[in-house]
C-alpha cells in the first residue's frame, strides 16, 4: 500500500474534522504526508486549526490504528482511492465536501457517464415497486450502472432489478465495509459485488450513526449523473439525495405517482417546486440527458464473430466503460486470449479505448 494511502488514513482519523477542512490542509501543506511533517508553527498559521487539531496531527497516536485498516484493506483486498489521485471519480471531485478517500468491495468502474442513482422510501407501496422493476427493465439497453444505498424498499428493489437484467449496481454504505446494513440485506450485497460493488467513505469498526446517512447519500447524489426519486414522503433520505443533487448541478427526477398518497407526496413536492423533471418513462430520462439510442454492437458491422468475442463485446456493451482488469476477470480467459481479442475487436472498430484502459463499444 502507498506512503499517500496510509497518510490518508491518518488524515481521515482525525477527530473534528470534516473532507472539507482536511483538503484545507493539504493544500496548505502541499501533500498528505505534509501535513504531518508540518512544523508547530505552521500548522498554527493556517485558517481555522486550532491547538487541539494540532496536538492531534504532531501526535503518534493514531499510527497503529491506520496501520490497521491497511491490515484490514489488504485482507479483504479493498480498492481504494484517495481525492488526489488520477483515479478517484472525476464526478464526485466536483462536489466541494467530496471524501478525502473511498474504499469500494466488488468490481466497478467509477468514472463513467451512465451512473444513475435510484432512490426512494423504505416503505414502497406495490405501486413503487412495480415502477421500480419496469423502469429498470426498459432502461437496461442503455447499460447504466444503477446506485442506491441498500436501504430496505427502493433501494434493495432497484439494486436486485440492476442484477437480475445484467447491470452493474453500487451500494453505497453509511458504515465501513466490515458490516452490512440492513443485517436482512447481506446476501444481496454479495449478489451485487459479482457485477457491482460496496462503496463507503468509512473505516472499518466505524460506529453506525444517523448522521452517517446523510453523509451517504451526498456520495450517492454527488456520484450520479441523474438522481431519480420513485416514492417519498416530504422528508426523508431519499428527499435529502434530491436536494443534494440539485446542489451539486445534477438532474433530478422524480416518479409523480397518486396525489393522496402520503409515500409520493415528496416527489410530487419536488415536481411542484421545479426541484425535479416529472419522470413517466424512460424516454422522459434519455431524452434530458441526450443518450443514444441504444444499438446491438453485433449489428454494426458485416464482420463474423467468434463466441469469445460476441462475449466480450456484449461484456463491454453493458457496462459500456469497464476496466481491463475487470473484463479479464469476467471473461475468465487467459490475459494473453483476453488481449488479443480485445485489439482485434479494436481494429474491427467494434470498441475503442480511453486513457486508463477503459473500454467502450
Amino acid at each position: 500500500m502507498s506512503q499517500e494511502l496510509f497518510h490518508c488514513l491518518r488524515l481521515s482519523l482525525l477527530k473534528g474534522i470534516g473532507p472539507v477542512i482536511a483538503k484545507k490542509l493539504v493544500a496548505y501543506c502541499g501533500s498528505i504526508e505534509g501535513v504531518f511533517s508540518e512544523s508547530t508553527s505552521n500548522l498554527k498559521k493556517i485558517p481555522n486549526i486550532g491547538s487541539v487539531l494540532i496536538q492531534q496531527i504532531k501526535s503518534d497516536t493514531l499510527l497503529k490504528r491506520a496501520q490497521q485498516e491497511l491490515t484490514f484493506i489488504e485482507k479483504n483486498k479493498l480498492q481504494c482511492w484517495t481525492y488526489w489521485d488520477k483515479q478517484y471519480p472525476h464526478s464526485l471531485k466536483q462536489c466541494y465536501d467530496a471524501p478525502i478517500i473511498l474504499f469500494s468491495k466488488g468490481h466497478v468502474t467509477l468514472n463513467q457517464s451512465k451512473l444513475i442513482s435510484i432512490v426512494g422510501t423504505r416503505k414502497a407501496t406495490p405501486y413503487g415497486l412495480s415502477f421500480c422493476k419496469e423502469f429498470i427493465q426498459e432502461l437496461a439497453p442503455y447499460s447504466p450502472t444503477i446506485i442506491s444505498g441498500l436501504a430496505y424498499g427502493i433501494d434493495s428493489c432497484a439494486h436486485r432489478e440492476a442484477i437480475n437484467n445484467r447491470l452493474s449496481t453500487i451500494a453505497v454504505l453509511a458504515h465501513g465495509c466490515d458490516t452490512i446494513y440492513p443485517s436482512m440485506n447481506r446476501e444481496l450485497a454479495t449478489q451485487l459485488q459479482e457485477n457491482g460493488a460496496l462503496l463507503t467513505e468509512f473505516l472499518s469498526k466505524t460506529k453506525l450513526v444517523k448522521q452517517h446517512f446523510v453523509r451517504r447519500n451526498r456520495i450517492i447524489a454527488g456520484l450520479s449523473q441523474a438522481t431519480i426519486v420513485i416514492e417519498s414522503q416530504t422528508s426523508g433520505g431519499a428527499m435529502l439525495t434530491a436536494r443534494l443533487a440539485n446542489s451539486y448541478n445534477r438532474e433530478v427526477f422524480a416518479v409523480p405517482g397518486k396525489t393522496k398518497d402520503k409515500y409520493s407526496i415528496g416527489c410530487l413536492e419536488l415536481i411542484k417546486r421545479n426541484e425535479a423533471h416529472l419522470l413517466q418513462s424512460v424516454k422522459d430520462l434519455v431524452s434530458n440527458l441526450s443518450w443514444d439510442i441504444p444499438q446491438n454492437p453485433v449489428q454494426k458491422t458485416l464482420f463474423d464473430l467468434s463466441e469469445e468475442e460476441a462475449h466480450i463485446i456484449d461484456l463491454i456493451s453493458k457496462h459500456n466503460g469497464i476496466h481491463i482488469d475487470l473484463i479479464h476477470s469476467l471473461c475468465q480467459l487467459p490475459y494473453s486470449t483476453t488481449n488479443e481479442l480485445l485489439m482485434t475487436l479494436e481494429l474491427k472498430g467494434l470498441l475503442y479505448v480511453k486513457p486508463g484502459k477503459i473500454y467502450y463499444t
